[in-house]
């Protein structure tokens, strides 16, 4: 069966539109949220978020089939995404073929493009609506955009599971690898639904941390006792999955080893996730289990990469679900939730998190969980606070939880073989 590696990564984040300025601003601790500016927020309870600045358009508009006018900016940012990736792989730009694919998750992909052509539809009628508006905000807009703009010729499709999205697509592609249907597959999340509508809902269900406009680097607070809430962010990563056949065969490199990924669904609340989760233990049990990993045995050498999504209920959900995997190894884990630093990017969220989990492994440093000023009773275990750590792991685990009950759990390795490994952080 073939074996999958991560070999090229794509970054566009409030951090930095390229993974080698995202991974700066996290071993640093940096935080991206600040005061939105490309949506008029003033009279809202939360005015603040991840916002992507100063996107380079010759890496949007790469050919005559494609252009940024043409694309919501979910679109944007993972066509923008997906031509570092690609370069960062050592793989072709332009008319890729047959023997790959475009497999990616959104959440609200498209949001943007609904309230601008609503608005024009109520105020100056339908004869205003542009031509491009379904094409613009359908959810398979970002795969489609990104098979144009390369020339990919396999399967492209959009996975929608909230917050897992992109954990589902990503699972997807490793599966379709493993099948030997492509010599490797560009996946990943986008996601652009900063904006009035999108803040509102959120602001509205009472998941966001509304007492933090004026002070926005502090806003997300990860299992720390005083969080509040999650702060919304756009942006996109792609990462390249490819067949160790196809990477031996061209003489690449890879981040990290992809070992297997699983994913279930809660079936408790449409919103809030079981306080037992018992079905997030089961996704990670069942990831490990595909692995051929015993927790038990692994846990002085993971990192995991948390939801950590600074609610409440999630960040106690989490500590419940890691304790019932790793049972009293579970103080032994590396624990962070870059979420502290990024925001959360809903559809996006998995894939950079998993990026960031393929560097950690590469560099043998970990990303830290800021903002982690108050333990949490309920939540007691190692979330490396506030400052990176040099720690070399053979194993991460990346976890995500969507509203609708979706647990994804995703298990990549070090690469072992110095043949394949990068060292160009």
């Amino acid at each position: 069966m073939n074996r999958i590696f991560i070999t090229g990564i794509g970054a566009v984040s409030c951090l930095g539109n390229d993974r080698r300025t995202l991974w700066k601003n996290l071993l640093s601790g940096q935080c991206g949220i600040d005061t939105l500016r490309v949506h008029d927020t003033k009279d809202m309870e939360v005015n603040i978020g991840g916002e992507v600045v100063e996107l380079n358009d010759a890496r949007v508009s790469v050919n005559d089939k494609v252009a940024s006018r043409r694309m919501d900016r979910a679109s944007q940012f993972a066509v923008h995404a997906t031509f570092e990736a690609l370069e960062d792989a050592g793989l072709p730009v332009q008319e890729i073929g047959d023997n790959a694919a475009v497999i990616l998750g959104a959440g609200l992909a498209g949001l943007e493009t609904y309230e601008t052509q609503h608005e024009k539809l109520l105020t100056r009628g339908p004869s205003r609506v542009s031509p491009f508006t379904i094409p613009m905000l359908m959810p398979n807009a970002p795969p489609g955009n990104v098979s144009l703009a390369f020339g990919i010729r396999g399967t492209a499709y959009t996975t929608s599971s909230a917050c897992s999205s992109s954990g589902h697509a990503m699972i997807d592609a490793f599966e379709y690898l493993r099948r030997g249907d492509a010599d490797f597959v560009v996946t990943g999340g986008t996601e652009a639904s900063l904006t009035r509508l999108g803040i509102s809902s959120f602001v509205n269900m009472r998941a966001m941390n509304k007492g933090c406009n004026d002070r926005p680097k502090k806003s997300m607070r990860p299992f720390d006792a005083e969080r509040g809430g999650f702060i919304m962010s756009e942006g996109a990563s792609i990462l390249i999955f490819e067949t160790e056949e196809h990477l031996r065969r061209r003489g690449g490199r890879a981040w990290a080893e992809v070992l297997s990924g699983r994913s279930t669904s809660d079936s408790f609340h449409l919103t809030q996730p079981d306080p037992e989760g018992r079905q997030a233990v089961r996704a990670i049990q069942q990831a490990l289990q595909k692995a051929g990993l015993n927790p038990e045995s692994i846990s002085r050498e993971t990192y995991v990469s948390a939801h950590g999504t600074s609610t409440h209920y999630n960040d106690a959900m989490e500590t419940v679900a890691l304790k019932s995997v790793f049972g009293g190894r579970a103080t032994d884990l590396q624990i962070s939730s870059i979420k502290s630093m990024l925001g959360h990017m809903i559809g996006a969220a998995c894939a950079i998190e998993m990026s960031a989990c393929a560097m950690a492994l590469s560099s043998g440093v970990l990303p830290p969980t800021i903002n982690y000023d108050t333990p949490d009773p309920e939540c007691d275990l190692n979330y490396i606070p506030n400052s990176a750590v040099n720690k070399s792991c053979r194993y991460a685990i990346n976890n995500s939880f969507g509203f609708g009950g979706h647990n994804v759990s995703l298990v990549i390795g070090r690469v072992e073989d110095a043949a394949l490994q990068r060292d160009d952080l």
